[in-house]
């Protein structure tokens, strides 16, 4: 047995090199978006213990709505792609290319046992280059076909190890053969096929046996004319060893799916839910059509489900003549390699064992499976076939006449099959090319026209991919996710009335509850999800949000684990002011996932709403120790700490914004929140800065800048505040705060009682009662010496706010200022002592207003706005869990709109209180000493 040379793996590698280049700037298409894109278990925050007890998508193994398809190696692998460059698509292209290669290199070693060294070759050659391949190799998801056969080979020529030179057993080799075996399946389940091959081997190849000779023998022991011969007793040994070994596996196997098949529907698989005959008719002419894809790979397909291949309901269908065919020649080429022990036969049985047996799991022929025709499962299968060209080209070219035309045929094979496969790989550059691909070989499919529209929505173009949805519910008008489709898109296109039409349509569609059977069963799991769309889509108008919970309710109990239903209804129940209700739809949400950092957050903002923080801050921590990254989690705990008034919390409320920040680093509102909580902790110069960062990425951000302003009164920088006022007033003239402290500082500091009058005189345009503005106009006249003024001023601000003793107090000044003036025959208009009377009187109450506008200006930018996240764009941040689960051409669940949120936190603090009243306490004892000054004047 030749070894593999160093020339020859450079060959190979090079030719797969050469064929598979351009995949690399191929992205993530069709299955890689859910195996890699939306799969939590890639992330390094996901505990690896995960990997082992969730399927290949990410979705844990216990749900009925699991695929069943446990591959936690492949998984392990794409999360070492993540760790190294995350999700960059070029990685993963780049390891399934080298994964080929390696593929390639082993097959030729497994070739070297039934071939010669030239045929060997071309069957490796073969095989590196067959366009069959694309799919398993270019899309990411293939790498389980890749990784399950490198362990399939390996165990393989392990098994072939295990025959001593005196004939012997050798145990090493098959306890190896055991490990990798169980390695095989967890890359892909058919990797256990692979024991049957090694059976095939030991009885036909390494023993010699043909199937006469294991008829006589059998039948010598049942005459009782002699025992089992020594070698047949070590061959069933062996054969014992890996039966009990395959039965363990296919145990474990079981209890990991918890005994359960996954749910698939007539629109994956129309055959698997046909009645006699027409189920064995199509699944038996499959595999003739599996047979003509590998003899001919002209026309590739990325999707065969739904109607692209229809059903075979007659024995007089003339597609039987292509089954009848293929059993035939399948028939001749068994009888052949089991009848004699010369080296074709034993080539022939090897390659039959290489395309038959891994090709069962995938068959139809025992349990149903998710798909009609898959091209990745004919990958090993492929192996089988390389090795029946090369045998037929060994034979051919030891012909001397047709030598030359072999290697020509050979040749031109190799070269079509690799220009193929190159062009091939283009289709998968992304999802439009490789399914408009598709819909030249097969427009019959409609979810290949959903897809197509699916590629064209997530570019924005609605109104194209609404064409492509339409047409997919003409090919196939049963189909529910097609018009679920069109629903959703009319929804994007803001035509509520169509889409509730579409919606209406693919619900009349469900199947029928039939007492006693099990509803689940008989639908597929994301079509369940018309009854969210429908009521997300009803529920925005409010007359209507009763008819909304009772879709979310009607979706429940069709199905109690459907947890995206719990999510929804909760959202729609906090709308609806039921938070009771609301708190019991995410408890039971997460008895069915505890593991969902995002239900912890949104049971946390039903907390906030049921005033009860401290039970939200312990739910964001839940949240956060499942995603230490959670965007939303991290600002609002932060807030939340903040809020709470308690210093001990503001060290962790700081790191959060900061990490939030890192998270979202041109989001001003976590630089503008970073701000508060450094002037809470009197740190200006960070409290600037952070105000300044906000400011510089949302203009005219309006809490930041007034606080701001504020910042720069209260360190006695004034000057430095006018610039901001102006910024503040230029984008929204309205802000009366502004304009009451611009006024202040112009008054007081620049000495500018024309331009305070005007800020205090729009205050009163836009408001006419508002007291603060009104007040200090009315000082604005006692500066300006109009002493009549402003006692009709004072009049009118005391009829608007009659309890306010200050404003008494200072009426009874300016009338008495008034009788000292007019019994001393002054102008009530005189200069005299005024100046310095009305900025003594003003200081008091500038002081007060200062009081006043800390707890204003905190009150902005954490109060309504406490948990949208500023002012200048206002958000909703009560993200719902929804947002990372359905499947393609499923709505996401809506975030909740609601201003519920704005009644947190519109209070002050304790320590807020306290200080405030202590800055009163100070104000009122300076004002009674000024008004003794003035009352002496």
């Amino acid at each position: 047995m030749a070894v593999v040379s160093w020339k020859e793996i450079l060959l190979l590698t090079g030719l797969v090199v050469g064929c598979y280049w351009n995949s690399l700037s191929c992205g993530f298409v069709f299955d890689d978006v859910s195996a890699i894109l939306d799969n939590k278990d890639l992330r390094p925050s996901t505990p690896l213990r995960n990997l082992f007890l969730n399927d290949f998508w990410g979705t844990p193994m216990a749900e009925e709505r699991s695929h069943k398809s446990y591959r936690p190696l492949t998984v392990l692998t794409f999360r070492m792609n993540y760790l190294f460059s995350e999700l960059s698509a070029a990685s993963y292209h780049l390891l399934n290319v080298i994964l080929h290669a390696v593929v390639c290199v082993l097959f030729l070693r497994v070739c070297r046992l039934f071939l010669d060294k030239t045929s060997s070759l071309v069957a490796a050659l073969l095989f590196a280059v067959h366009p069959i391949h694309t799919e398993a190799v270019t899309g990411v998801v293939g790498r389980a076909e890749l990784l399950s056969s490198i362990f399939l080979l390996a165990a393989f020529l392990a098994y072939t190890k295990s025959t001593g030179a005196d004939h012997s057993i050798v145990w090493a080799p098959i306890a190896l053969t055991v490990v990798l075996v169980a390695a095989a399946t967890l890359c892909k389940e058919q990797g256990i096929t692979v024991i049957g091959i090694c059976c095939v081997h030991e009885v036909f190849v390494a023993q010699g046996f043909t199937l006469p000779m294991l008829w006589d023998t059998f039948r010598q022991v049942l005459q009782g004319k002699d025992g089992f011969p020594y070698a047949v007793l070590q061959t069933l040994l062996k054969l014992i060893v890996l039966i009990i070994s395959t039965l363990l596996l296919v145990i474990i196997r079981v209890q990991v799916i918890q005994s359960q098949l996954p749910v698939f529907t007539r629109f994956d698989n129309p055959a698997a839910v046909t009645s006699t005959p027409a189920r064995q008719l199509t699944f038996n002419y499959l595999l003739p059509v599996n047979a003509w894809l590998l003899l001919n790979p002209s026309e590739l397909c990325c999707d065969w489900t739904m109607g692209t291949i229809p059903l075979v309901e007659s024995l007089l269908d003339l597609r039987n003549m292509a089954t009848v065919v293929f059993y035939t020649f399948l028939g001749l080429l068994t009888y052949h390699s089991l009848r004699y022990r010369h080296s074709s036969a034993k080539t022939v049985i090897m390659a039959l064992s290489l395309i038959v047996l891994p090709f069962i799991p995938a068959s139809n022929l025992f349990f149903p499976v998710g798909f009609v025709v898959a091209e990745r499962v004919l990958y090993v299968p492929s192996m089988g076939f390389c090795v029946l060209v090369a045998h037929g080209f060994k034979i051919i070219s030891h012909r001397e006449h047709l030598k030359t035309i072999s290697w020509l045929m050979i040749g031109v094979l190799l070269t079509t099959h690799a220009v193929k496969t190159f062009n091939r790989n283009w289709d998968w550059e992304s999802e439009y090319t490789l399914f408009t691909s598709a819909l030249k070989v097969n427009k019959n499919n409609a979810k290949l026209w959903n897809n197509v529209g699916h590629a064209l929505e997530n570019q924005n173009n609605y109104a194209r991919a609404l064409r492509y949805f339409l047409q997919a519910t003409r090919v196939q008008p049963d189909d529910i996710g097609a018009h679920m489709n069109v629903g959703r898109t009319y929804k994007n296109l803001n035509k509520s009335k169509e889409a509730e039409d579409a919606y209406l349509v693919a619900k009349s569609l469900m199947p029928q509850v039939i007492p006693g059977k099990k509803y689940a069963t008989r639908v597929a799991p994301n079509h369940l999800n018309v009854y969210i769309n429908l009521a997300n889509l009803i529920r925005a108008n409010e007359s209507r949000l009763e008819e909304a919970d009772q879709l979310y309710r009607q979706a429940i109990s069709m199905r109690p684990d459907f947890k995206q239903a719990y999510i929804s209804r909760g959202e729609l129940l906090l709308k609806m002011n039921k938070l009771t209700e609301a708190r019991d739809a995410y408890l039971r949400a997460l008895e069915l996932d505890r593991t969902n950092a995002d239900l912890w957050y949104n049971l946390a903002i039903v907390n906030i709403e049921m005033k009860d923080p401290s039970e939200a801050l312990k739910n964001f921590n839940h949240a956060l120790e499942l995603n230490p990254r959670h965007k939303l989690a991290l600002f609002n705990s932060a807030l939340l700490m903040q809020e709470s008034g308690e210093p001990k919390f503001w060290p962790e409320a700081n790191r959060r914004f900061l990490t939030y920040v890192e998270e979202e680093p041109q989001d001003a509102n976590g630089y503008f929140n970073l701000g508060m909580l450094a002037m809470d902790a009197n740190e200006n110069a960070a409290a600037e800065r952070w105000m300044r960062k906000a400011i510089g990425l949302q203009a005219g951000f309006r809490s930041a800048l007034f606080n701001l302003a504020l910042l720069y009164s209260q360190s006695k920088r004034e000057m430095d505040a006018l610039p901001v006022l102006d910024e503040l007033l230029g984008h929204h003239p309205e802000h009366i705060k502004g304009l009451i402290l611009k006024g202040d500082i112009l008054m007081n500091h620049k000495k500018d009682t024309r331009g305070a009058k005007a800020c205090f005189e729009r205050i009163l345009s836009m408001d006419p009662t508002n007291v603060q503005g009104k007040h200090n106009l009315c000082v604005v006249y006692f500066e300006e010496r109009d002493l009549p003024r402003a006692e009709r001023c004072l009049e009118e601000t005391l009829a608007l706010a009659p309890n306010e003793e200050y404003v008494r107090r200072h009426l009874s000044i300016v009338r008495s200022k008034m009788a000292a003036m007019s019994a001393a025959r002054q102008p009530l208009t005189s200069a005299e002592g005024a100046t310095m009377a009305a900025k003594e009187e003003e200081k008091p109450k500038r002081f007060k207003e200062g009081v006043e506008e800390v707890a204003g200006g905190e009150e902005e930018g954490r109060g309504a706005e406490a948990f949208r996240k500023g002012t200048g764009n206002e958000k909703n941040v009560r993200k719902s869990s929804a947002e990372s689960l359905g499947g393609v051409g499923v709505d996401q669940s809506e975030s909740l709109h609601s201003s519920q949120s704005d009644k947190r936190t519109k209070g002050k603090s304790t320590k807020e209180i306290k200080d405030i009243e202590k800055k009163r306490a100070a104000a009122l004892k300076r004002l009674e000493e000024i008004e003794h000054i003035l009352s002496g004047d």
